[in-house]
C-alpha cells in the first residue's frame, strides 16, 4: 500500500534555505492556554511561530511589505520541519504535538478552468460525453478530425480566434469550454469557501457520486487585497468529471466538496529568488499511486498556458471585483489523464487511497491521500472558530 511520503527532502523547495516559506500550523492545547492555528514561517530546519506579530495568513499577505515583514518577525520555535511533517498525516497523529494545516486561511479560493489547449479539448469531450467515460475515445477522434487546428498557437480574444469560433459554430463543434478557451474571458470561479481547504499530508474528498474524476496539478497564486501577487504555493483541484460533463450548471458539485481543495506545502514569497517569471517557466510532474499497483505519471508546463497568470489574477480581482481578505487563484492545468486505468476505453478515474504527488522545484511537493468527502475528516473550524480562537488567545 502507497505511503505519503512527508519527509523534508521530498516536501520542500530543492533550494529551501534560499526559500522565504510561511505556513499554518495546529499547536495543541498548552497548559497556560488555548491552542489553535498559528501561522508561521520556516527558518532553516525550525518552525518559527509568528503569530504574535502577524495572526493569520491573509493580514501577512495584504501588509504593505509581506516579505520584510517575514523576515524581520520574532517568534518562537514550535518544532523542526521534519517533525511536523511526520505528524501532518490523520493516521497515528499525536494530539499533543504540532502538525502542519493549509497555509492560507481567510483568503477566497478562487480557480481558472480551460486555460491550456490540451485540456481545453478534454473538457469538451467531457462534455459531449455527457459524462460517460467509456464515450471519450471516439468523441477525442471526431473532434481532432474536424477541428485539425492547434488551438495552443490560437490567443484567446484574437481576430483568429474569433475566427475559428465562427467555423466551429458552422460545423456545430462550438462549447461553452472554447467560449473561455479562445474567448475573450477567462474562466474564473469560486473553488471553495475560505478557512475549507486542506494542506499537505491531508486527505483530499471526491465526492461519492462520482465515477469519473482525476487531479489537477495547478500553479496556486496568491494575491493581496490590492491585487498584487505575493507569492505562490501549488494546488490539486480536484475534479468530478462526470459531474462537470453533464451540466456546466453542476460545476460546485463537481468542484466544491469537503476536501476537494488541496493547496501548499507552503507560500513561496516572491524575492530576489523567486518571481512571476519563475511562476510563468515551472514544470509541474504528478504522480498517482493506487494501493492496486497502478502509477499515473504526468506533467503540466507553465509555458503551454494560454493566457498570462497576470491577466488571469487582472480577470480575477480588480474594480469589478473584490477580496478584502485577499485571494489565491489556482491557474488551470494541462493535465487531463487518459490513461486506462481499467476496462480499455475507461480512461483513468481515481480510487480510494490513491496518494496524489503534484511537485515542482522551486515549491516542493504537495502530497495527499484521496478519499470520499463523507467519510474524510469533516471541515469544522471556518471563519467564525478562527476569530473566536484568536480572541482567547489574545492574538486579535
Amino acid at each position: 500500500m502507497p505511503n505519503l511520503d512527508l519527509t523534508v527532502d521530498t516536501v520542500l523547495p530543492r533550494d529551501r534555505d534560499a526559500a522565504v516559506l510561511a505556513g499554518r500550523v495546529w499547536l495543541p492545547q498548552a497548559a497556560q492556554g488555548e491552542g489553535g492555528p498559528a501561522l508561521v514561517v520556516l527558518r532553516g530546519e525550525e518552525v518559527v511561530d509568528i503569530s504574535a506579530t502577524v495572526p493569520t495568513c491573509s493580514e501577512l499577505m495584504n501588509a504593505a511589505d509581506p516579505l520584510s515583514l517575514v523576515r524581520s518577525a520574532v517568534g518562537e520555535t514550535v518544532g523542526s520541519v521534519a517533525d511536523l511533517l511526520a505528524n501532518t498525516p490523520v493516521d497515528g497523529r499525536d494530539a499533543g504535538t504540532p502538525w502542519f494545516l493549509s497555509p492560507i486561511d481567510l483568503q477566497a479560493v478562487k480557480a481558472c478552468g480551460v486555460t491550456f489547449a490540451e485540456s481545453m479539448i478534454e473538457r469538451v469531450i467531457e462534455e459531449k460525453a455527457k459524462g460517460d467515460a467509456s464515450a471519450a475515445d471516439a468523441i477525442r477522434q471526431e473532434i481532432a478530425e474536424k477541428i485539425g487546428t492547434d488551438l495552443s498557437k490560437i490567443t484567446p480574444g484574437s481576430d483568429e480566434a474569433e475566427a475559428l469560433k465562427a467555423a466551429l459554430i458552422e460545423r456545430g463543434m462550438w462549447s461553452q469550454y472554447l467560449e473561455v478557451g479562445i474567448g475573450p474571458y477567462a474562466e474564473v470561479f469560486t473553488k471553495a469557501p475560505p478557512m475549507s481547504s486542506v494542506g499537505v499530508g491531508a486527505d483530499v474528498g471526491l465526492h461519492p457520486i462520482s465515477t469519473w474524476n482525476n487531479p489537477e496539478p495547478e500553479i496556486t497564486l496568491v494575491v493581496g487585497a490590492a491585487g498584487t501577487i505575493v507569492g505562490a504555493m501549488l494546488g490539486n483541484d480536484v475534479n468530478l468529471r462526470d459531474v462537470e460533463g453533464r451540466s456546466a450548471l453542476l460545476l460546485g458539485k463537481a468542484k466544491d466538496n469537503n476536501g476537494s481543495a488541496a493547496v501548499g506545502p507552503f507560500v513561496r514569497l516572491f524575492d530576489e529568488t523567486f518571481t512571476l517569471d519563475d511562476v510563468r517557466a515551472a514544470e509541474l510532474d504528478l504522480r498517482v499511486e493506487g494501493k492496486d499497483q497502478f502509477v499515473l505519471q504526468g506533467h503540466s508546463s507553465m509555458r503551454k498556458i494560454s493566457r498570462d497568470v497576470a491577466d488571469l489574477v487582472r480577470q480575477t480581482i480588480g474594480p469589478t471585483h473584490q477580496y478584502p481578505d485577499g485571494v489565491v487563484l489556482m491557474t488551470g492545468t494541462l493535465f487531463a489523464p487518459t490513461q486506462d486505468r481499467g476496462a480499455p476505453g475507461q480512461g483513468f478515474t481515481h480510487a480510494e487511497g490513491d496518494i496524489v504527488t503534484i511537485s515542482t522545484p522551486k515549491l516542493g511537493a504537495l502530497v495527499n491521500r484521496v478519499g470520499l468527502s463523507d467519510r474524510i475528516a469533516p471541515w469544522t473550524f471556518g471563519a467564525g472558530a478562527l476569530m473566536r480562537n484568536l480572541a482567547k488567545r489574545g492574538l486579535i
